[in-house]
C-alpha cells in the first residue's frame, strides 16, 4: 500500500463511526458567508496566495505542534495572503475541522481525503468557502457530483490533479478550479514541473493553483509565467518566525 492508500482507509474507518452530517447546519453556515468566495478572491489581478496552516505531514512530520491556527491566519492575512489552507486530516495531518472558522478573517479552503457526501456537508457546516477534492481518489463523475452538491451551498470545490489521467477526470468532471499538486502524494517527491507541464492542458477560463514545493518569489515568478492564477504554500511560510513578512514577499516581493 503507498501512503495515499493508508490513508484513505483510515478515512473510511473513521467515517464509519461519525454521526450523520447537519445538513441544516451546513446551510446556515452557507447563508452567514459570501457566496463562491474562494474564487472571487482568486481572479483578482495580483499574486494570489492561498496560506497554509498545518500541524505535519507524512513526508515533513511534524510542522507546528497544536499551532495557534488565530494567529497564524492573522499574520497570513496581515502579509496579504488571498486565502487560506487549512488541512483537517486527523491522523496523518494531526488537523481538525474546528481549525476552519478559527482562521477567520479570509476565504478558507479546506484540505481533507474526500471520499464520500458527508464530509462536504460537515465541512460546509464548518465554516469552509471551499473544499479541496482530489481526483487521485474520484472519478469524474464523483467530481460532478462532488461539485454540485458543495454549489447548492455556494461553496467552491478545488479538485488537485498531479498527473494527465486526473486532469482528464477533472475536467471531464466540470471543475471550475484546478490545482496542479507538484507533489506526488503517492511517493511526495516533490517536481514544479509538473505544474508547467499540466498548466498547458488545462482548459481556459479554469482558474489553476499550483500547490507544493513552492518556497520563494522565484517559484512564484515561474509558475505564474507558466499562466498559474494562484499558489497553495505551507510549509515553507509555516516555519518562518515572521509568517506576515515571508507572505509579503511572496505577493510583493519584499
Amino acid at each position: 500500500m503507498t501512503i495515499l492508500d493508508d490513508i484513505v482507509s483510515r478515512t473510511r474507518v473513521r467515517l464509519g463511526g461519525e454521526p450523520p452530517p447537519d445538513r441544516a447546519a451546513a446551510e446556515t453556515a452557507a447563508r452567514n458567508r459570501p457566496p463562491f468566495a474562494l474564487t472571487a478572491a482568486l481572479r483578482r489581478d495580483r499574486i494570489n496566495v492561498i496560506a497554509e496552516i498545518k500541524s505535519a505531514s507524512p513526508s515533513a512530520g511534524s510542522i507546528v505542534g497544536n499551532p495557534d491556527v488565530e494567529a497564524i491566519a492573522a499574520a497570513y492575512k496581515e502579509g496579504g495572503a488571498a486565502a487560506i489552507s487549512v488541512v483537517t486530516e486527523p491522523e496523518f495531518f494531526h488537523g481538525s475541522r474546528g481549525w476552519i472558522r478559527r482562521a477567520a478573517g479570509l476565504p478558507v479552503l479546506m484540505k481533507d481525503f474526500v471520499v464520500e457526501e458527508s464530509q462536504l456537508i460537515r465541512g460546509v457546516a464548518a465554516g469552509a468557502s471551499a473544499i479541496l477534492l482530489l481526483a487521485a481518489l474520484l472519478d469524474a463523475a464523483q467530481i460532478r457530483d462532488f461539485i454540485a452538491c458543495l454549489a447548492a451551498f455556494s461553496c467552491d470545490a478545488l479538485v488537485e490533479v498531479h498527473d494527465e489521467a486526473e486532469l482528464e477526470r477533472a475536467v471531464g468532471g466540470g471543475a471550475r478550479v484546478i490545482g496542479v499538486n507538484n507533489r506526488n502524494l503517492r511517493d511526495f517527491r516533490v517536481d514544479l514541473g509538473a505544474s508547467e507541464r499540466l498548466s498547458q492542458q488545462i482548459p481556459d477560463g479554469v482558474l489553476r493553483v499550483a500547490e507544493s514545493g513552492i518556497r520563494s518569489r522565484g517559484d512564484v515568478e515561474r509558475l505564474r509565467a507558466a499562466g498559474f492564477d494562484a499558489f497553495l504554500v505551507g510549509e515553507s511560510l509555516l516555519r518562518q518566525n515572521d509568517r506576515a513578512a515571508a507572505v509579503r514577499q511572496l505577493v510583493a516581493g519584499s
